[in-house]
């Protein structure tokens, strides 16, 4: 790997960094703003709405100029709206605010993976993903950490007491914090080198985008592997940012964790991702990527264990394993997704594709899960039908792509009988 490899991992961690501690920092000042248990999955919600509503337009801004001054625009919106957060005094102005944050996020997507497929050959995609799937994750259990801890009242007085100017609550300092990390993520994306690719977009007809972005849709979902490896991370996604709550929630019930605590429980989960990444990024070729879709089974199975514990050294060894699973199988199939993306129809488009479904499941999951805290179902039934439906789903995504492999199969052999007898292939 090259030197600009790692300024991309290095501008990625500290973005991931801001970006999953600010979370943890918001849903505190929901709470502190009174706000109901339905409106903190909203959190999520209203960060990923524009990664869906802009889909058609940021590949094709990732694509207009060099990957590092795509990310350094979109992590001066992410400082923008924790400005605005530091200003929030309803809960729904705090909800507007960070989906400020999340439109930052959406127009730095594309750029933080297309860049891959620019700098590096296909051949190290799966080792480069696992890299920066594993420095994301150790970013998340860092970014959790730091949440909880920016808003435990130790840290919180430590805060205070330093006297900075205009702020007069931890929370206001916790942001302040976050804000700062976002600019030194900004810094490194200053120094992301230029990869030669020509930037030029064609055409800047807001209709014209949204037509090529429909037919990049299309492209994906009809190519044999573009569709499995599309499928699994959408569902993957989806199925993550709501364990993100779940988890917060069941350690609240299950083990009587506060906030504070609770998210720490998300970095368990995260480290388990990390060590699934690592490993799969040394045992799976990008050849081999399908192979890993049995895995996506087991951990809805592994989920719905969660409902039988009460210890924590027991929770912490199941979330390791729900994280391990799901980091293992899900690297190779990003990677995967991503070279037959670039193949198809370039870096930025392919991963605005990929960002819009993947979005959506989020938002749509989000929403089924807000409804059913609204009608106060119980965490442990949400729980057995979240990992339900991921093991069902996944085990339906298997067998599509066993059928797609048949027809493959009787392609190359009708093409093999065509070769040999013509005539055997009108009969």
């Amino acid at each position: 790997m090259n030197r600009g490899f790692y300024t991309i991992m290095a501008a990625q961690f500290f973005s991931s960094l801001a970006d999953n501690a600010l979370l943890v920092v918001a849903i505190a000042l929901l709470i502190d703003l009174h706000a109901p248990a339905y409106l903190t999955p909203m959190l999520k919600f209203v960060f990923v709405l524009f990664y869906v509503i802009l889909a058609p337009f940021v590949g094709a801004f990732a694509d207009s100029m060099p990957k590092g001054r795509v990310m350094f625009i979109s992590n001066t919106i992410k400082i923008i709206g924790c400005g605005l957060l530091f200003l929030a005094m309803h809960q729904y102005v705090a909800l507007a605010a960070y989906a400020v944050v999340g439109l930052g996020a959406a127009a730095y997507s594309p750029a933080k993976y297309g860049i891959l497929t620019e700098l590096l050959p296909p051949e190290k995609l799966v080792i480069a993903n696992g890299w920066i799937e594993g420095l994301t994750v150790t970013s998340i259990v860092l970014g959790t950490v730091m949440g909880g801890l920016l808003i435990t009242p130790a840290v919180s007085t430590v805060l205070l007491s330093l006297g900075t100017p205009f702020i007069d609550t931890a929370l206001e300092a916790s942001i302040f914090l976050v804000a700062i990390t976002y600019s030194i993520a900004a810094i490194f994306n200053l120094y992301i080198p230029n990869t030669g690719i020509d930037h030029r977009i064609l055409k800047k007809n807001p209709f014209f985008l949204v037509h090529e972005f429909g037919h990049c849709l299309k492209l994906l979902w009809t190519d044999k592997l573009g569709q499995i490896s599309l499928a699994v991370t959408t569902l993957f996604w989806g199925a993550g940012a709501t364990l993100q709550f779940i988890v917060l929630k069941w350690a609240e019930i299950a083990l009587g964790y506060p906030l504070s605590k609770a998210a720490q429980l998300q970095g368990v989960v995260a480290i388990g991702v990390a060590v699934g990444a690592v490993m799969t990024a040394k045992l799976i070729t990008l050849r081999q990527s399908v192979k890993v879709i049995p895995l996506g089974i087991a951990m809805g199975v592994v989920v719905m264990i969660m409902v039988t514990v009460s210890e924590l050294w027991v929770a912490i060894i199941l979330l390791t394993l729900i994280g391990g699973l799901a980091g293992f199988f899900v690297v190779p199939m990003n990677a995967l997704l991503q070279h037959r993306g670039y193949i198809l129809m370039g870096a930025g488009h392919s991963i605005a594709v990929q960002n819009f479904n993947e979005n959506l499941s989020i938002l749509i999951m989000l929403l089924l899960y807000a409804i059913l805290i609204l009608f106060e179902v119980h965490i442990y039934i949400v729980i057995v039908l979240f990992g339900l439906f991921i093991s069902i789903i996944m085990a339906l995504i298997r067998k599509w792509h066993l059928l797609n492999q048949r027809e493959e199969d009787s392609l190359h052999l009708i093409g093999a009988i065509k070769q040999i007898n013509p005539r055997e292939v009108t009969k």
